[in-house]
């Protein structure tokens, strides 16, 4: 039954119609990773989307040099997904992987598409893919415009469990920054209180 409320948290029950909530709710499946299993993995086509019922992810790139750089973090009620892969049937270029233990709930994509002449459904979507962009687009400017130091005070403020349940190292490669630069943030902000 929690789990069941878990994704009523996400399709609000109020939006669907009875009939609508089971029919959508039916098509998801409960899936558990222990930490360091792949949820979706590079060169593959993304076959699932999951919501973040419980536990961290992360996305991370291979650089030119090998260098394993986290591009986005996941955590409660997150839409767990690499879109392009998804909605495009294209080889995915990131991994996604558990970064603790995690609960997450599955739709395949045609199940997904059987959903989607359901209106609210498809607001639920429309309003996660733009929340997506927008987030995306503001972290990318961030890199290019704002101080190390501001982009870990604006994570911080923004995601404080990120913070809390994340590596250090992995936090520092999504800031652009070394580990050790975050480290001597971490310890100016501090130093400051």
């Amino acid at each position: 039954m929690q789990e069941q409320h878990f994704l009523t948290t996400i399709f609000n029950e109020k939006n669907f119609t009875q009939e609508q909530l089971t029919h959508v709710l039916s098509q998801y499946q409960r899936m558990e990773f222990a930490k360091n299993d792949f949820l979706v993995k590079e060169n593959t086509t993304a076959g699932f989307y999951y919501f973040m019922q419980t536990g961290y992810a992360r996305s991370y790139a291979i650089d030119l040099e090998g260098n394993d750089i986290s591009t986005k973090f996941f955590s409660t009620g997150d839409i767990v997904i690499d879109w392009h892969s998804y909605f495009l049937k294209t080889k995915c270029r990131e991994n996604i992987q558990a970064i603790t233990p995690c609960v997450a709930w599955k739709i395949t994509f045609e199940n997904f598409m059987k959903l989607f002449n359901i209106e609210a459904f498809r607001e639920v979507g429309r309003t996660r893919l733009v929340n997506n962009y927008f987030e995306l687009k503001n972290h990318t400017v961030s890199v290019i415009a704002d101080p190390a130091k501001d982009r870990y005070l604006n994570l911080l403020a923004s995601k404080p469990d990120i913070i809390q349940n994340v590596p250090l190292k992995q936090i520092a490669t999504y800031l652009g920054i070394t580990d050790t630069s975050l480290s001597r943030i971490r310890k100016e902000i501090a130093d400051t209180k």
